[in-house]
């Protein structure tokens, strides 16, 4: 049976949360998201006490790396960098409204994970099976590019088409006068 370390588990998901805090709450977008490359690697921490090291590594590669990197790309291209909502001149009483309403989704998750049982296996995918067969790592690229490999391609597609189409919004936006993409 797998044994998790309640005070890295605890560590980390104090991270994850208080990072995710920041990317609500902070004015500049690009700070925002460098709090959530910082909520990506707590995550990864996460993952790698659950003994799922493929997963880890391809929290920080992906996400952390290469997701991230598009997500800063776009902010700049864009110019995004003003702040859309100022939390400081919200009302008071929509302040209360949105703390009321994380506290009640709280409280729904902890009730919801305190009555549910562990989850059974789906599939023919046990930890027994899944050692047998050679570990996580073989079983899941096993199935990413065999029974998978077209929602695998599909997702290729489409982050293409989103590269795409932020490089053509931002040579449409450098095209007008009084840009801020136009040479000096």
């Amino acid at each position: 049976m797998l044994s998790v370390s309640p005070v890295f588990f605890y560590l980390f998901a104090g991270l994850a949360i208080a990072c995710s805090l920041l990317v609500v709450f902070k004015k500049n977008p690009v700070s925002s998201a460098f709090s959530l490359v910082l909520v990506f690697f707590a995550f990864a921490g996460i993952y790698a006490l659950l003994d799922a090291h493929l997963i880890a590594a391809i929290q920080i590669l992906v996400y952390a790396g290469a997701v991230m990197v598009l997500f800063v790309f776009v902010i700049m291209l864009l110019n995004a960098d003003a702040p859309s909502l100022d939390i400081a001149r919200t009302s008071a009483a929509l302040k209360v409204a949105i703390l009321a309403g994380c506290l009640a989704m709280l409280a729904f998750f902890v009730v919801a994970f305190k009555r549910m049982s562990p989850p059974a296996p789906l599939g023919p995918y046990t930890a027994e099976a899944v050692e047998a067969a050679g570990g996580n790592t073989r079983v899941i690229s096993q199935l990413m590019f065999s029974e998978y490999v077209l929602p695998f391609e599909l997702t290729s597609v489409l982050l293409l088409a989103a590269i795409v189409a932020v490089v053509a919004i931002a040579m449409r936006n450098a095209k007008k006068p009084g840009s801020a993409g136009k040479e000096a």
